[in-house]
This record gives structure tokens, sequence and C-alpha cells, in this order.
């Protein structure tokens, strides 16, 4: 499964939850018996509620407690405060909503207390404790001392066990996210007036791609940077590994509104959640290419020898062509696997005089295969065809050392 997330209106933990549940519904109960394991009765229910926002029907998620108002009207979508998405306001919680209890530490604890479904309270926790790294580096404090000013809530500790137990029913998928929205102006937190992106979401999504669409506020908050950080990982969202798959089947998808109204945009989150066309690590590699025109023969075989041996590279084919002015250019043209794509790019700049690259994804069909298998004292390859029968080679790094064509074909050829 490839899912992918776009931020038309920005991303809260309470707009990602409800965003996968319209697309997968049938995880609800599952859901909703996590909150209710975490939270003390006196917190309230969870509550979700069928919206319109922008003209677009989604579902909103929410802590339901007494004297709340009824669901967000039509037109209207969700959030929280620094964690709803209101740009200059922290909003009133009464007792029964706050929790006295937002150091890391204790709400790690609670967690872990409560019974869960499995892979719940993973997931939960490891996006607390980005956010507490986060937080942690921003304030110069130990982790484990971190209080969650803005996530003290009831409602917010829903949103992270809500989205924990999501993140495990869905594993394992493969992430990916559209550029998100930048927002700006001033967010009121417990520490006063803060740049919007918040300073703990800045810290969190370094390595994201970011547009301006000249609506402010706080459109990404920390929570949903945090859960963000989670299902992509440590690389860049825009890292073509994990970009949205070129070709996939469209299975599904979902609204989660947030409560803010924006002008002229619909305040959702979009979950589509894609079945990728058979592709694997194995049949799914990028084509990095980049042409040549100053370099001599020995530097550009030289460069070609270092570049095949980087790891992560599968193959790499030199062509010559006419370029621009009549000159005659090398065209070097790599497959490489998509997680390797920085250390490879970074490796051409510095062996090769190139300015620039270009790559795209590709899928290639390739036939099962054994390896290390041994006839004749050799090692060889054998490939399984589709008409059931096989066919060997001996590998050809047996063959370098053998004297002349002949007696390396011959080799070759001793396979059965």
């Amino acid at each position: 499964m490839h899912i992918h997330l776009d931020p038309v209106g920005g991303i809260a933990g309470d707009m990602f939850v409800a965003a996968l549940l319209a697309a997968r519904p049938e995880l609800e109960p599952r859901v909703l018996a996590d909150v209710a394991a975490v939270l003390p009765p006196e917190a309230g229910k969870p509550r979700l509620a069928d919206v319109v926002s922008g003209g677009i029907a989604a579902r909103h998620f929410s802590l339901a407690v007494p004297g709340d108002a009824p669901s967000p009207p039509a037109g209207a979508a969700a959030g929280h405060s620094h964690e709803e998405g209101h740009p200059h306001a922290m909003p009133h919680h009464d007792g029964a909503r706050h929790s006295s209890h937002a150091t890391f530490a204790a709400m790690r604890g609670r967690i872990r207390a409560a019974t869960l479904a499995p892979g719940t309270a993973e997931a939960a926790i490891g996006i607390l404790a980005i956010l507490a790294a986060a937080e942690a580096r921003m304030h110069r404090m130990p982790v484990e001392e971190v209080h969650f000013h803005e996530i003290g809530d009831w409602d917010s500790l829903m949103d992270v066990v809500a989205a924990g137990c999501l993140i495990a029913a869905l594993a394992p998928a493969r992430w990916s996210v559209a550029p998100l929205p930048l927002g700006g102006g001033l967010v009121k937190t417990a520490h006063g007036l803060l740049p919007v992106p918040a300073p703990a979401t800045v810290e969190i999504l370094k390595g994201f791609d970011w547009r301006d669409d000249g609506i402010g506020g706080e459109r990404v908050t920390p929570t949903g940077a945090a859960i963000l950080r989670f299902v992509i990982g440590d690389e860049p969202a825009s890292r073509p590994g994990i970009a949205r798959p070129d070709v996939a089947r469209l299975d599904s998808a979902g609204y989660g509104a947030g409560t803010r109204h924006l002008h002229g945009l619909p305040n959702v989150l979009r979950a589509s959640l894609f079945t990728a066309d058979a592709a694997t690590d194995e049949t799914r590699l990028l084509d990095i290419a980049f042409d040549i025109d100053d370099m001599t023969g020995e530097e550009m075989a030289q460069a070609a020898d270092r570049l095949r041996g980087l790891d992560g590279v599968r193959d790499l084919r030199l062509t010559g062509a006419i370029g621009k002015k009549g000159r005659p250019v090398t065209t070097f043209s790599l497959l490489a696997e998509p997680a390797a794509f920085d250390a490879v790019g970074d490796a051409i700049f510095l062996e090769t005089s190139t300015l620039g690259l270009r790559w795209h994804a590709v899928e290639r069909r390739v036939l099962a295969r054994d390896h290390d298998v041994t006839a004749g004292g050799q090692p060889v390859k054998r490939a399984h065809r589709p008409d059931g029968t096989r066919s060997a080679k001996v590998e050809s790094d047996v063959l370098a050392d053998i004297p002349t064509l002949a007696a390396r074909r011959r080799l070759a050829k001793a396979t059965d």
C-alpha cells in the first residue's frame, strides 16, 4: 500500500485521523477502542462527524465533553489552538479537558499502561518522541523533562493515540506528502507569540517541501508535523524513492477537516490509498542521466569506474551524441536504487564536471534467479523462464581472470 497525503488546507493530528478514517471506515472500532483505553472517563468521548468544508464532504474528529457545542457546521473545518490551526489565540479549556500530566515521560507512561491494539503504543510514543526531541532542542532541556504545553489536553493525546493506531493498522505502507502550506503570522502559545510555522514544526520538518498559497495562520501544527516525520522517516518527503507512485491503483480516498475557515479554500487533508502495480525495491529504480563535453576519455573512464562501484548503482552506460553548438558529448546514464539518490548525486558532482542531473523513475520486469548454485565447481546464476525452463550462466567475475575469449566462452557454458 502507498498512502499519499495532500495537505490542501494543512495538517493537524485530528485532520490526519479523520482523513484516514474517511478512507478506511472499517478501522473506526479499533481506533475508538484504543482511545477509550487511554482517556479517563471524565475526559469525554471521541466524536466523528460528517461536515462540509469549502464544498467538500469530509469527516471531523474531536473530543466530546459535557457542555460542548455540537459538531462543526457545514463549511467549517477542524483543528485546535496551537494544535488546531487557530493562528492567534489559545482557546479556553475546562478542567475536564485539561491533562495535568503533560510531560513526555508521563504521557509515555500512560500510553504504555493502556491495553491497546498491536503496534499502537509504539507508533504513538514514536510520534511523541519526535515532538519531545524538537521541543528539547528548541528550549535546551532534557527530553524527559519536556512539558507539552500545546498538547497537554486530552483531545490532543487522543489525536496522537488515534494516529498511532491507524499507522499500525495500515502497516506496512509507504507514505508520501505533497508540498506543505507555509502559512504566516503569529501563533499564541504558552511561550508567548511565536512565528508561523511554529519553531517545533520547522525543526521537525527540515528537508520537506513547502509552498506559499497566500493564506496565513498556522497551517501545519507540531503534532501534524510529528506524524509526518514518523511515517516518512528521516528521508525528505520529496525524495524520489518515496514519492507518489507513477503507476498505481487508487483504492480509496478520504478527507479530514479542520475547524478553521479558510477563505476560498477547503480546510481539508486528503489521504489517498494506492496499491502499486507490483512494484518492489527490486523492480523500481531511478534512471539518472547527465551529459559531459569537457572531460578527457581517461577522466570519463575513471569517473565511470568509480560511479559504477557505488552502493545502490545497478548499472551505468555511456553513449555518444552531438550536443549544443555541434559539440560531441558523452551521456552518462545510471540505474540506481531510489534510496541511494542523494549519495549517488553527490558523487556524480564530485567525480565529473557536470552542472546538473536529470532523472525519472523506471520500472523493470526481472526473472526469478538463483545465485551461488555451483556446476562444475563454478558459481552460476540461473534464471527461471516463463515456460518453466531455466537458463544458467557462470558469474562474470569468475571469468575475469580466464585468458582468451574462447576459454571464457567454454567456461561460461559449462554450467550443467
